[in-house]
């Protein structure tokens, strides 16, 4: 049994990050916490659940924002640290998956408190609340606009030399390649944005014709829609952390391009992982009778997809040769 290893030093950080929506999100965060302090004083002031729940809501979404805002400061910070085999940019997906877990328990609360109120109402203090449901929502869309302008980052300057790119012709998918912590983000004052729209209803319903329940019922529905966003993006982002990528074009990719080269190859073993936006590593074990088969053929053949940034190979060559070659490219 034979040993081919390609010793070669190389940088393990496959993500180029998200500085300006890293930017943005801080402008954000400073922008939802203003108005967080205002939502809340007024809905406790003048008696609104609608409001109270918003401005509560609101708190929540700048946590998240907060917590968006230091995953990508983390992961610039750590991207050079070696102990990090694969980059830091799980990080971004490790505060996704926590904002998504907060978007739901501040949803569940909603839930709870709009049907207490259904149940025991008060006097809502409406010309008060209005305006200030009013200057929520706006605050909410300019900062939904902001993180939404920059939220599919594409990119396919890989920055290491996991493998040359030998071929004119290259296939350039877009595989999931969004910044799913700034879809977190923008999830969290999308979500807020609906409620402050609730609120508004709600209140001039209320005031106008007298249906007061409206504010507690819009609370409750509210509440339900952003618990289907957080569990949507719960999946998302859980998917991205457990490595289950197995089910992904790429890897049928993967194997068509192996296919193409010699249809007698084997693929006996095949691992694939995002480790970037839209950026993926693979682990491949192939088994052939021919000799001439080698771990650059197999790189080469593969460096069409540029989606693969990080290649390991291993060829089996047992029934006539008894020989194993291990590369990772």
């Amino acid at each position: 049994m034979q040993f081919q290893n390609l010793n070669r030093k190389h940088s393990h950080q496959f993500d180029e990050g998200n500085p300006m929506g890293q930017r943005k999100i801080l402008f954000a965060t400073i922008l939802t916490g203003l108005m967080m302090v205002f939502e809340i004083f007024g809905g406790w002031l003048f008696n609104s659940m609608a409001l109270l729940a918003d401005g509560w809501h609101m708190s929540s979404h700048m946590l998240a924002l907060g917590l968006a805002y230091m995953a990508y400061r983390a992961a610039r910070h750590f991207a050079h640290d070696q102990r990090f085999s694969f980059g830091t940019w799980k990080t971004e997906i490790l505060a996704g998956y926590s904002s998504a877990i907060l978007l739901m328990l501040v949803a569940l609360l909603m839930f709870y408190q709009s049907f207490d109120r259904l149940l025991h109402p008060i006097q809502i203090h409406y010309n008060e609340a209005i305006p200030i449901a009013v200057i929520g929502l706006i605050v909410n869309l300019v900062c939904a606009w902001l993180l939404h302008s920059g939220g599919h980052h594409h990119s396919h300057d890989h920055g290491h030399a996991h493998h040359v790119h030998d071929h004119n012709n290259h296939h350039q998918h877009a595989h999931g390649d969004h910044d799913l912590n700034q879809k977190a983000a923008f999830l969290h004052v999308v979500a807020d944005a609906v409620t402050s729209v609730f609120a508004i209803i709600a209140l001039c319903a209320a005031k106008f014709f007298g249906w007061d329940f409206l504010d507690a019922l819009l609370g409750i529905v509210g509440a339900i829609l952003i618990c289907k966003w957080s569990y949507g993006l719960l999946i998302e982002t859980g998917k991205t952390l457990l490595d289950a990528e197995m089910d992904h074009p790429v890897v049928d990719e993967i194997r068509e391009v192996i296919a193409s080269i010699d249809s007698k190859i084997s693929i006996t073993d095949l691992h694939v992982w995002k480790v970037g936006k839209g950026k993926f590593s693979c682990i491949l074990a192939l088994e052939s009778a021919e000799h001439a088969l080698n771990a650059d053929l197999i790189r080469q053949a593969l460096s069409i997809h540029d989606e693969i940034v990080h290649i390991s190979v291993e060829i089996n060559h047992p029934a006539k040769f008894n020989f194993v070659s291990r590369e990772t490219v």
